[in-house]
Parts: structure tokens; sequence; C-alpha cells
């Protein structure tokens, strides 16, 4: 499948990644169409081209109308569209400093996260933009949750700054779908060094929030000689949501090469952020695969380049052991309804020799507070875990094989091109069975037999 390679040497932000993929071919103008379905005031689009130490390639920018109060644009900082609590511009605020080493991110907001998922949630866009985009914002704000001790969805953008902030997530996930949302891999994640002014002082690069999303995810950083931010939150949460791994180029063939360009001159390397696109040649790829996005993995480990489908959901558990056998039922039917990937209780046995069980939710990670607000409300649990888990996924397709009675719907299962897996789908199975009264054991085993010979 289609690769697509990030070589962040320079770092990213969230106009640069866009930038890159302009410049591989995204179309500008389907871009902004697009963006349009969000139904999202006070911006408007801008692409050239620019070069940065002789390095050309797409100049991405937002800039803000004065439906938001003032002109902006990502010329203004290079980190101006990333949450921080929100960056913040006005007398009195802590706004971005541009010397050397110096990135600011303050905190004064009037757009939450909770809002900002109502706004993506109401768009038209397509269901994959909108699962990428929230899952992308949801990093962000439960890192900033977790620095400054509050729920993510109570995590302010600066108003102006949630219009870019957005344009740029959103613009992101849509640029990859317009790409053909093919796999991601990185290079290793480089930050400057220097610091960052927050409400109480100065902390080190990277930034609390950038180390957060990156620590989550259990991908390593290392900080160069470069005296400044290169890697934004925004950035960070990209390349957290969507790079399936992080090393060197290991048989990419590179069809396409495109340049995402930057607003600082560096001392040291060119401010802009190198994307290839093309295929993986049979090579072996070196990955960080963490156990979980609660547990960072110490050093990357080889892993073969499959073209599964990815996605990270929210897993939610609490154990139970006061709860009526009834109300546990009815809780099930009532997630799944709401839309839960799945539900399911264990069996265990907890303090005191009691019996109980293990009520565990899985659902997409920008509703795993929605869900935990039903288990307190629906169950007798005082306390939902909640942890973030990868998905890896078979590239699915349908077969319909035809039987003496009738036809049968089987679901397949590949990998790299193989079918590895074959299901006959449950209710095309119990369809037919009730129409001709035969066992449904046994339509769905000759059904299970036809798809195997029909793909021979």
């Amino acid at each position: 499948m289609k690769t697509l390679y990030l070589d962040v040497f320079s770092g990213l932000s969230g106009d640069m990644f866009i930038g890159a993929l302009l410049d591989l071919g995204v179309d500008f103008r389907q871009l902004e169409y697009s963006l349009a379905r969000l139904n999202l005031d006070g911006y408007r689009l801008e692409h050239r081209r620019a070069a940065k130490c002789g390095i050309e390639g797409v100049k991405f920018d937002v800039h803000l109308t004065a439906e938001c109060g003032h002109e902006h644009s990502h010329d203004e900082g290079p980190d101006y569209h990333a949450l921080s609590h929100s960056h913040s511009h006005g007398p009195g605020d802590h706004t971005h400093s541009h010397g050397p080493g110096d990135a600011d991110h303050s905190h004064d907001g009037s757009r939450n996260f909770h809002q900002i998922k109502e706004l993506i949630r109401a768009s038209t866009l397509s269901d994959w933009v909108k699962e990428k985009s929230l899952a992308v914002f949801q990093r962000i704000a439960i890192a900033e949750g977790k620095i400054h001790g509050m729920p993510p969805d109570q995590v302010h953008f600066h108003e102006v700054g949630a219009v870019d902030s957005i344009v740029d997530i959103v613009g992101g996930c849509l640029a990859l779908e317009l790409l053909g949302k093919p796999r991601v891999l990185a290079s290793a994640v480089v930050e400057g060094t220097g610091w960052v002014k927050c409400a109480h002082g100065r902390m080190p690069l990277p930034a609390p929030a950038t180390l957060e999303i990156l620590g989550a995810r259990g991908v390593a950083i290392s900080q160069c000689e470069e005296p400044r931010e290169l890697l934004t939150p925004t950035g960070a949460a990209l390349l957290a949501e969507f790079a399936e791994g992080f090393g060197p180029m290991a048989g990419l063939v590179a069809d396409k090469v495109g340049y995402g360009v930057g607003t600082r001159d560096n001392d040291t390397r060119p401010n802009v952020v190198r994307a290839a696109l093309g295929e993986v040649q049979g090579s072996r790829f070196k990955v960080q695969s963490p156990a979980s996005e609660a547990a960072a993995a110490s050093e990357p480990v080889a892993g073969e380049a499959h073209d599964w489908d990815t996605d990270t959901i929210a897993v939610l558990e609490t154990n139970l052991d006061d709860i009526n056998a009834e109300i546990l039922g009815a809780f099930v039917e009532r997630a799944l309804g709401a839309g839960a990937l799945d539900v399911f209780h264990t069996p265990i046995q907890m303090k005191k020799n009691r019996p109980g069980v293990l009520l565990t939710v899985l659902c997409a990670a920008a509703d795993a507070d929605q869900f935990a607000a039903l288990l307190l409300r629906e169950t007798s649990a005082f306390g939902v875990r909640r942890t973030l888990a990868e998905r890896r996924k078979l590239k699915r397709e349908f077969l319909t094989v035809k039987l003496p009675q009738g036809e049968v719907t089987v679901k397949l299962g590949k990998l790299d091109g193989v079918v590895v897996q074959a299901a006959p789908e449950f209710e095309s199975c119990r369809q037919l069975a009730a129409k001709t009264g035969l066992p449904l054991k046994a339509v769905y085993e000759a059904a299970l037999a036809a798809a195997r010979l029909q793909l021979r």
C-alpha cells in the first residue's frame, strides 16, 4: 500500500504538515471546499511557494479575519496554532515571544474541547475525518488536562487559537484523506532546546504538552542544538495519531517528495518537513509498539511493514461486586445501543474473597468521557479506569457465496493482500436457515466451505 514517510528532522507543526501534503499533490481548492463543511467562520486560507535555506516547498497559512478580533496568520509564530491551554494575544497576556529559544504557552480560553467536539460531529465531513480529527484533539486535551489538573472536556483554546487549531487539525486529516489515506511512518522525533514561558514561570523544551503527548504514545524524542521550539503540540499529536513507526527509511521507493515550509529561520537546519510518498519494498522497519499508550517504550523494536488498518480506541473498565444482574444486562444493551464498539463482563474475585465482574467498554477515544459518565450513572461503579489502545485490523471485504438453498455473505480479512480469515455473516446465515428450515450450524459450515472453494 501507499506509504507516507515524514522526515521530521526539523520538527513539525500543523501548517507544515498540510503544506507538505499540498506539495505532494493535494488540491488546495478541494481542501478549502472540504473545510467549509465544518461551518466554521473567521478565517481564510492561503498557500504559496516558499523556500528555507534553498529548499522550496509549500507555505500554508490560516489568516484569521476580523470576525476573530484581528488579523493573524501562522507568520506571527510557528506555534500560535497549537493548544497550550491556549495561546493568547493581548495586553497582559503571556504571548509568544519569538526570541531565540523561547516559545510561549499561555492560559486564557473561551472555546473548550467539548465545544470543538460538537462542532466536528455536527459537520458533514466524512466519518474517517471526524474520527481522526477528534482523536488528534483528544490527545492534546488529555495532555493539557493532565498538566493543568482538569478533565479534557474543560480544556480551553483561545478564541483565535481555537480556529487556528481546528483548521490545522481537521485540515491535516482532510489532506491525508485526499491523499488516499496512506500508511504513515516517520523519522526519529527531534525537538530544539530553549524555554517556554508558562503561567507559573519558564519551562525547558519540549513544551509540557508536547512531552505528554509523545510520552502517552510511547514515542521517543531527542533534542538537537537548534535554540528554539521545533515541534508543536499539534505536530506531536498528528505524529502520535498517524505514525505507525519511527526510524530511518527502510526500503521506501519515493514516487513523490514534498516539503512543508515553516515560518522561522533556523540556525542549523532548514525549517521544513520532508514528506515522501511511495511504496515500501519488502523491508523491515523499526517501530515503537508500546503495550498500551500509558506505557512508553524506551527502545524501538523491529517489526514488519503491513497493510493493516489502524486506529486508537478507549478501554473503560470497572470492578463491580454489588450490581444486580438485570441492571448489568440492561447496561450492556444501552451502551451498545449508544455506539460502543463492544461491551463485556468477566468473572473476577475481588477483595475479601467477593465474587464480582470486570465490566469493560470499548469505544472511540473521542467518546470515552460519554461512556465513562454512562458507566457511573447506570451501574454501581464509583470509578472508571481509562486507557487508550492501538488496534491493528485486517482489511475487510465481503464475498457472496451461492448454496443450493440460497446465498450467504462471507466476511474476508486480508493481510498484505492475502486472505487470512473468512467468517460467514451471522444474520445472513440465520435468515437462510429460517427460510429453509436447515440447522443454522449446517448453513454456517456450508457457507464457509463454499467460500474456501471459491477463494482457491
